[in-house]
């Protein structure tokens, strides 16, 4: 009987030693019993950030627009970013879920709660949030030996940017996120941050609205040294500018797009959008010259 006790004991011992937290992004503890196996996206981003952690085996589902890397347009889809097909979720049975807030419905996540899966909320407000989601997700998974390097080495190509742009003279940016309804983003958003890595400033910084919709006349006041489109149109809805001559970006050709499934996800790509819009914005300082 003793010999049992003993057994059951360091059974619980290892299970303890099995389990594994982390805080999520709004800093609440997500705790796992052990390696998560089987993984739920709710977003684009974070597709590809399970992926890069080394947990791509692992995903048992998707939502829609989840199309990279390539092996996740293969994936089962549980519905949109929107609107999650809650009983196929359960049918899966998920021992890790992992969502965006801003994209899923509220209501939904509750219910998802109420099932008892642990959810991890990913939302990188600087780029520098993107290595650390890595890292975390890693750790729920027990990738760590593939999300740690993976996590330095977007540090390091972050470090980079940082050192070859930051104190560059500023270029006054105008971000399109899309031109019907005119969107941009504000000063809180994470291409904010890349951004102010490239040495520009985002003109529309200071509105209170993380995705605001602004007019044309209220773009022409701030007059804009460049404008960047994320947009994932052919002409990136930038020729609506040429019927605005007088505005500083479309006298000086600094109309740019920028691929949006780069700059616009929150994942480990958006260290390449970073480096392209990086390099967008100092074409717009070299035009100065012929100004």
């Amino acid at each position: 009987m003793k010999k049992l006790i003993f057994a059951a004991a360091c059974l619980l011992a290892l299970n303890a030693s099995a389990a594994m937290t982390v805080n999520d992004d709004d800093g609440k503890p997500v705790t796992v019993q052990k390696p998560a196996l089987r993984v739920i996206s709710l977003a684009p981003h974070v597709t590809e950030m399970v992926y890069a952690a080394g947990g791509g085996e692992r995903l048992v589902a998707a939502v829609e627009y989840s199309d990279y890397p390539e092996a996740a347009k293969r994936l089962p889809r549980v519905g949109s970013n929107r609107q999650i097909d809650m009983e196929r979720v359960a049918a899966l049975k998920p021992d890790l879920i992992v969502v965006w807030m801003h994209g899923s419905s509220e209501r939904q996540i509750d219910q998802i709660r109420a099932l008892g899966i642990p959810i991890f909320h990913s939302e990188p407000k600087k780029l520098d949030d993107i290595a650390s989601n890595l890292q975390r997700i890693g750790k729920l998974m027990g990738t760590e030996a593939v999300a740690e390097p993976a996590a330095a080495a977007l540090r390091a190509r972050l470090a980079a940017l940082s050192a070859q742009y930051a104190s560059r003279s500023p270029v006054r940016m105008f971000y399109q996120f899309w031109n019907k309804p005119l969107y941009t983003l504000n000063g809180d958003h994470i291409i904010s941050d890349a951004a102010r890595i490239c040495g520009a400033q985002n003109v529309f910084a200071r509105l209170k609205v993380t995705a605001p919709v602004v007019d044309v006349e209220a773009v022409l006041q701030e007059d804009p040294e460049a404008i960047i489109s994320g947009s994932t149109a052919a002409d990136g809805g930038l020729d609506m500018w040429q019927a605005t001559p007088g505005m500083t970006a479309v006298k000086r050709g600094n109309l740019f797009r920028v691929d949006g499934n780069l700059l616009n996800r929150s994942g480990p790509r958006m260290i390449d959008g970073a480096a392209a819009l990086c390099e967008k914005l100092e074409l717009a300082r070299q035009h100065r010259k012929g100004a």
